[in-house]
């Protein structure tokens, strides 16, 4: 590594350490012609596969406009800097391990969609409202309903008291 004050060509690792949860290696250096330290960040290169747009065109994966999409949707909601790019670190990780080469961009889109729906719900209705194109008030209430009919099942069925199918009122059972 050359050194970013003098250019010299030996620099020593005086310290190494795991961050970003394990994604990222930061290591301390010093060089050993003008004696000055400096950090530098090593990280994996891993290949996202193309994108095959609607019209069938192909571009490179875009790690900004997916952040950019994420962003829009989260505007304003109580939602962290860490648990946004932690749930940019997922779509990306789940767009990998397809092993494809290409990926349609509604596949793309797909995966926001179920990360924002596990964490937040109006993000989520955001998001899904643009990218599936809702025309009226109706398509946002059924889509609002079925994120209710979700988390209810998701709440009884953890709580055991998921009612018997067709059978709205548990007490009726």
């Amino acid at each position: 590594m050359h050194c970013p004050f003098c250019a010299a060509e030996d620099t020593k690792v005086i310290d190494s350490r795991l961050v970003a949860e394990g994604e990222q290696v930061r290591r301390r250096r010093e060089c050993l012609t003008c004696g000055e330290r400096f950090t530098t960040f090593e990280t994996a290169e891993l290949l996202m596969p193309r994108v095959v747009k609607r019209d069938g065109s192909r571009e490179p994966f875009n790690e900004d406009k997916l952040r950019a999409g994420l962003q829009r949707a989260l505007r304003k909601r109580p939602v962290s800097i860490e648990q946004m790019e932690a749930s940019l670190n997922h779509v990306k990780a789940r767009l990998r391990q397809t092993g494809e080469r290409e990926l349609p961009a509604r596949r793309i889109g797909e995966e926001l969609m179920a990360e924002l729906k596990k964490l937040d719900h109006v993000a989520y209705v955001r998001f899904a409202s643009v990218y599936r194109n809702f025309q009226d008030v109706a398509a946002f209430a059924e889509e609002i309903e079925r994120l209710a009919l979700d988390d209810e099942g998701g709440a009884a069925a953890a709580s055991g008291a998921l009612p018997a199918r067709g059978n709205a009122d548990p007490r009726s059972a």
